[in-house]
């Protein structure tokens, strides 16, 4: 009797786990009608997608691929049903704008979170901004250079971690097109997140593809600021190369970023004792 009643716990349990809801919240402006910039209304918009019973969540701010260029805001289909929120930001696109006033844009939707996400059931003490390519090096711009989140108020040490998905870390090549520098020409300046190395920042787990598979140079870039960041003695670096794939690498790359939620999640609780 008392294994009958073990068995039907275990699976009321797993039939409660399974029919946790979400809903998925579109279109939201992350600047006020008034504030929005030229272009801004169109594509500084986000979308939240939270589970709808649950209190203190961990979020992920998802910045998309396109090279600054092109692409929209999206929820990935591998970060559903995890219990977590996740939000997808849009941002304006090069050449129309300016490479650091869409930085500016990535500002203003961390911005929104922070104010909002409690309204969701999200902690604001547990955001990880994350993203593809395009959308890593925002990630990575936005939490290393604390002067873009200081000018909407954010201290940059409060996120809980940034997790990229091979970002560029040298100065983006949208950005040196522009000045029409060759893409075989690496420059680190202030649009460079190599640029802003130092120990006082968020977590940092960077993800790439394949070293001979990549975009051109892609692993070294990464490989080069997680050990510049290890000799400025920040505390927590982590990186990782998925033998076999591409610069296309999300996939695999994933469960990588749930489980730094996790890890960086229990980081943050030891280092608040």
């Amino acid at each position: 009797m008392k294994k009958i009643v073990f068995v039907l716990s275990i699976f009321l349990w797993g039939a409660l786990a399974f029919a946790q809801e979400y809903k998925e919240v579109n279109d939201i402006s992350y600047y006020s009608e008034k504030n929005a910039p030229e272009g801004g209304k169109e594509r500084c918009k986000l979308d939240v997608y939270y589970p709808t019973d649950k209190q203190k969540s961990p979020i992920i701010i998802w910045f998309h691929g396109g090279g600054l260029t092109a692409g929209s805001k999206e929820i990935p289909s591998d970060l559903k049903n995890k219990d977590l929120i996740v939000v997808g930001a849009g941002y304006r696109l090069a050449p129309d704008t300016e490479v650091k006033e869409i930085i500016k844009d990535g500002a203003q939707a961390v911005k929104w979170v922070y104010k909002n996400i409690e309204t969701y059931g999200g902690d604001p003490q547990k955001i990880i901004i994350s993203g593809h390519s395009a959308g890593g090096y925002l990630a990575l711009m936005l939490g290393l250079n604390k002067e873009y989140l200081e000018e909407v108020g954010i201290d940059n040490q409060n996120l809980l971690g940034i997790v990229p998905f091979s970002p560029q870390t040298i100065t983006h090549f949208t950005e040196r097109k522009s000045r029409d520098i060759s893409e075989l020409r690496p420059i680190i300046d202030s649009l460079a997140p190599l640029y802003w190395v130092t120990k006082e920042a968020p977590p940092v787990s960077l993800i790439t593809g394949d070293r001979e598979m990549e975009m051109l140079g892609r692993y070294e870039e990464n490989a080069y600021l997680a050990r510049m960041l290890k000799l400025a003695k920040h505390p927590y670096v982590k990186l990782f190369e998925l033998q076999g794939y591409s610069h296309d690498m999300t996939y695999p790359a994933f469960p990588i970023l749930l489980r730094e939620v996790k890890n960086m999640m229990e980081y943050q609780e030891k280092d608040q004792r």
